[in-house]
C-alpha cells in the first residue's frame, strides 16, 4: 500500500472535472510506456518460524536500518518511526514499503523492459537476503500466511493501517485477513488514451481470475489445507464489497475515466492527510469532502493528493489511477515475480495480442466473470467455464502474451527476447498443476502433515 511523505500541498480540487482530469493526466504514448512491479513477500525467524515484529534488534526497523547502512537507502518516517525506504534524490528506483501485518514489500521502479525487471528484482531480492542472514530473519512468497493466526501477528506502525484496522471489521469478515496474512505481486501499466484504458481495463479484468488461477499459491492456514488454491484471493470476495470486484460497470456502454470517477466517489473514505497526520473519517463520502462539507473539516475542500490517496484505498481486481494496475496474483517464488508483469506486459502492451484478447473475452457475460471470480480460488485450473476449464484458457491468454512479447522485441545482451520471463506460467499451464497443487503434494507425501516445511523449501 502506498506509503504518503510530508510535502508541499498539491492543488485543490474544486470539481468532479478536476478529478477526471488528473486521472485522464495519466495518458502517455505507447514510447513512454513502463512497467512497474510489485511484490511483497512475508517476513519470518528462521529459528522458530514466528512472524517479525517491528521493533528489537532482529526486528522489521533493524532490517530497514541495516539496508539503510549497507545498500543506500533513504528512510521515510512517519515521527520516529522508519515506514518506509527510498532511493536517494537524483538516483532512479522504487521504493521499499510495510504492509499491515510486516509483509515486506518492493514498490518497483517505471521501467522499459522485462529485462530491467528482473534485474531490479534479483537486487532487491539479494540485498534483503544478505541483511536477513545476519539477522536470522527469512522471506517466503505465497499469497497467504500458511502458519500464523491473525491473533499471532505483529502490527506495523503506520497510521493509515490503524484506520483501516477499527474499520475493516464493519464492513465484510475477512478485511484483517486481507491486511494482515495476505501477500501479492500485482504490475503496472500505462495507456495512451481514454478509449485504450477502457480496453485494457475491460480485457484485463475478464482475465483477472485466469492470472489468479496461474498464481495460485496459499493453500494453507494456520497449519492446514484450508480447502482452496488462492486463499488470497477468497478472502478479497468477503472483505469490502463497495471497495472490492469485477467492476462489471467497467463492461457497459459509456465507460470512461468520469464513470470511474462516479464509482471512486461513492466508495466511503478512509482517512484525510494533514500535517503527517491521518484523521479518520472511515466511511464518509468524498462527495461531501468536494461539496466542503466532509465532518470534521466543514468548509475546506480535497487536493489532488487526496484524491489519489482516496484511489490507493479501493481495491478492485484492477485498479485505475493514473495507470491501470493488475491485483490478481498470490505472491510467489522468485521467477514468477517477472512472470506476472511479463504476462500482462505481453498482452496489454501489442495492439494485436490486445485486439486477439478482446477477441477471447469480449461475449462472457457479467454473469460469467463473476462466477470465475468466485470459483477460481477454490478449484484455480480446474475450474469449468462453458465447454472448457480455465487451463485451457489460461494456455490461450499465454499464447497472446507470448505473441506480444515477441512483437515487442525487446532483446537483452544473451538475445533473449522477453518470452523467456513466461516459463514458470507455461509450465504450470501446461500441466495443469499450480503451485498450490505442488504444496499440498509436499505436504501430503514428504513433509508428512508438517506445514513448517515450506519455510525451508519455499522460501527465497
Amino acid at each position: 500500500m502506498s506509503t504518503r511523505e510530508q510535502g508541499a500541498a498539491s492543488a485543490t480540487i474544486e470539481t468532479r472535472d478536476d478529478l477526471v482530469r488528473w486521472i485522464a493526466a495519466g495518458e502517455k504514448p505507447k514510447a513512454d510506456w513502463r512497467i512497474g512491479t510489485e511484490h511483497e513477500k512475508f517476513v519470518f525467524r528462521t529459528v522458530t518460524l514466528d512472524p517479525v515484529p517491528y521493533g528489537g534488534t532482529d526486528g522489521i526497523r533493524a532490517l530497514m536500518e541495516e539496508l539503510i547502512r549497507r545498500y543506500g537507502w533513504v528512510a521515510i518516517k512517519e515521527g520516529e518511526n522508519v515506514i518506509a525506504l527510498k532511493r536517494p534524490d537524483g538516483e532512479k528506483g522504487g521504493t521499499i514499503s510495510l504492509e499491515p501485518g510486516g509483509q515486506f514489500e518492493l514498490s518497483g521502479a517505471p521501467l522499459e523492459t522485462l529485462h530491467e525487471t528482473a534485474v531490479e528484482t534479483d537486487e532487491h531480492l539479494r540485498e534483503v537476503i544478505d541483511v536477513g542472514e545476519d539477522l536470522a530473519i527469512g522471506f517466503l512468497g505465497v499469497g497467504f500466511s500458511p502458519k500464523w493466526r491473525l491473533d499471532q501477528i505483529p502490527h506495523m506502525p503506520k497510521k493509515r493501517y490503524q484506520v483501516m484496522t477499527r474499520y475493516m471489521p464493519t464492513v465484510g469478515s475477512r478485511g484483517l485477513d486481507m491486511m494482515y496474512r495476505t501477500a501479492t505481486i500485482q504490475v503496472n501499466l500505462d495507456f495512451s488514451s481514454e478509449a485504450d484504458m477502457v480496453k485494457k481495463l475491460r480485457v484485463s479484468l475478464a482475465l483477472q481470475p485466469i492470472a489468479t488461477a496461474l498464481f495460485a499459491s496459499s493453500p494453507f492456514a494456520e497449519g492446514r489445507p484450508n480447502g482452496f488454491q488462492s486463499m488470497r484471493s477468497e478472502v478479497w470476495l468477503d472483505t469490502d464489497k463497495r471497495r472490492t470486484g469485477m467492476l462489471p460497470f467497467a463492461f457497459e456502454d459509456g465507460m470512461g475515466y468520469e464513470r470511474y470517477v462516479d464509482y471512486a466517489l461513492d466508495v466511503p473514505m478512509y482517512f484525510v492527510y494533514r500535517d503527517g497526520n491521518y484523521i479518520d473519517v472511515a466511511g464518509s463520502s468524498f462527495r461531501d469532502f468536494l461539496a466542503g462539507r466532509l465532518k470534521g473539516l466543514e468548509g475546506e475542500l480535497p487536493t489532488a493528493d487526496d484524491w489519489s490517496d482516496h484511489l490507493t484505498t479501493l481495491f478492485p481486481e484492477v485498479r485505475l489511477k493514473r495507470f491501470l494496475e493488475m491485483r490478481g496474483a498470490d505472491a510467489g517464488r522468485w521467477g514468477t515475480i517477472t512472470a506476472l508483469s511479463a504476462f500482462w506486459t505481453g498482452i496489454l502492451y501489442d495492439e494485436a495480442a490486445l485486439d486477439q484478447a478482446w477477441t477471447l473475452v469480449r461475449d462472457w457475460t457479467s454473469e460469467e466473470r463473476e462466477n470465475l471470480r468466485a470459483a477460481v480460488p477454490k478449484t484455480a485450473l480446474a475450474t469449468p467455464f462453458r465447454t472448457t476449464t480455465v487451463a485451457s484458457i489460461a494456455r490461450q491468454a499465454l499464447r497472446i502474451s507470448r505473441h506480444g512479447l515477441k512483437n515487442r522485441a525487446r532483446i537483452n545482451a544473451k538475445n533473449q527476447d522477453e518470452t523467456v520471463f513466461l516459463a514458470p506460467l507455461e509450465k504450470i499451464a501446461g500441466n495443469g498443476q499450480t503451485v498450490a497443487d505442488e504444496l499440498l503434494r509436499r505436504y501430503s507425501g514428504e513433509w508428512q502433515g508438517n506445514v513448517d516445511r515450506i519455510f525451508e523449501e519455499f522460501a527465497f
